[in-house]
């Protein structure tokens, strides 16, 4: 039988570095990430992500607006948020604001929820961070209601009521794509499932088998709440260049810049060559390599956790956007094609 598996990318709008090393301005990444997204559907992706940030060290804090801008432009690729921090946003509004990027992209929109791994947005948008778990499960019941496109009935304990109230625009196919996010919290897994949503699994860490406990937990909780087995798909930070020498030398001095930045704020110790290769290794979490490489990583994730989607995240931090372009490119044209054919 052929596992049907779909390939995807995304990225968080990191601000870049040009030819000179100077930090791309917000408004030029954009654009660069809106031609990334273009790109990713000419060489025969299914899925282009954006995700959400505050800070000034990443562009796009509007996902929905940018992935706007690239359905505008394609015809067949499926656009998303990777993730949407929907604990320090408005549920009614991330619904309208997806709801009619579905509209403009022809039904191609989907959705990931998830509480964040940054916590700029909670201040920013007036938010206690004493409340980050509570205003997460408030919120995600509040949009599981929203999905069913009806007259809505619901009380909480972070807004007001709503009692019978329909909520517009609705998709034209009454559904939309909807997964929540998680990093590491089985809680977060059973929650997905007794909702009846997809599974997105950050992976950003480790070997990627070692959630296959998740995947289980995920497949018996569904059944405990009456639902057949639901997607189940992986987000990955990755890069593809000619060979894994090149790959390495290219990614390693971005990808070690943007961890010791956000490290020093969190306590972390510092990047080291060493812990970059071993995760870049075999069993390690990050898809960095030559085409060969990166698709034998895939196969082997995909097989052990049984994956309906993989999302390579491509950016990282100052990584130069035509570094980015061959990525795609190689990503596109050669891995997953290899990944596809792997799986028949």
């Amino acid at each position: 039988m052929v596992r049907v598996i779909e390939l995807g990318v995304d990225t968080f709008g990191d601000v870049t570095v040009d030819g000179e090393g100077r930090a791309v301005p917000h408004h030029q990444v954009i654009r660069d990430v809106v031609e990334e997204g273009v790109l990713a559907e000419q060489v025969g992706l299914d899925f282009f992500g954006v995700g959400e940030h505050h800070r000034d060290d990443f562009s796009v804090s509007a996902p929905d607006v940018v992935l706007t801008a690239v359905a505008a432009r394609t015809e067949r690729i499926r656009l998303g948020s990777s993730v949407t921090v929907l604990s320090s946003d408005d549920p009614i509004r991330v619904f309208q604001r997806f709801a009619t990027l579905d509209a403009v992209s022809n039904g191609r929109a989907e959705v990931t929820l998830g509480r964040g791994s940054f916590t700029e947005s909670f201040p920013l948008f007036g938010f206690d961070l004493a409340d980050y778990e509570t205003l997460f499960a408030d919120k995600l019941d509040l949009f599981a209601a929203l999905l069913r496109e009806g007259p809505v009935t619901w009380a909480g304990t972070t807004r007001p009521p709503l009692e019978g109230v329909t909520v517009h625009p609705q998709t034209a196919s009454g559904s939309l794509r909807t997964w929540i996010g998680v990093g590491g919290s089985p809680e977060s897994v059973v929650r997905a499932a007794s909702y009846g949503l997809p599974l997105m699994l950050a992976i950003i860490g480790g070997d990627p088998v070692r959630f296959k406990p998740f995947v289980e937990l995920f497949e018996d909780a569904l059944a405990e709440h009456g639902h057949a087995m639901l997607p189940v798909g992986v987000h990955a930070p990755g890069y593809v260049a000619a060979t894994d020498e090149q790959a390495r030398d290219e990614y390693y001095p971005h990808y070690a810049a943007m961890a010791d930045r956000i490290g020093r704020q969190r306590g972390w110790p510092p990047m080291t060559r060493a812990r970059f290769e071993a995760e870049a290794g075999p069993e390690g979490a990050m898809f960095v390599g030559s085409p060969e490489t990166v698709t034998a990583k895939i196969v082997r994730a995909a097989t052990a956790l049984g994956l309906s989607r993989f999302d390579l995240k491509y950016s990282a931090g100052t990584l130069p956007h035509p570094l980015i372009v061959r990525c795609i490119e190689l990503y596109g044209n050669e891995v997953a094609p290899a990944v596809r054919g792997a799986l028949a």
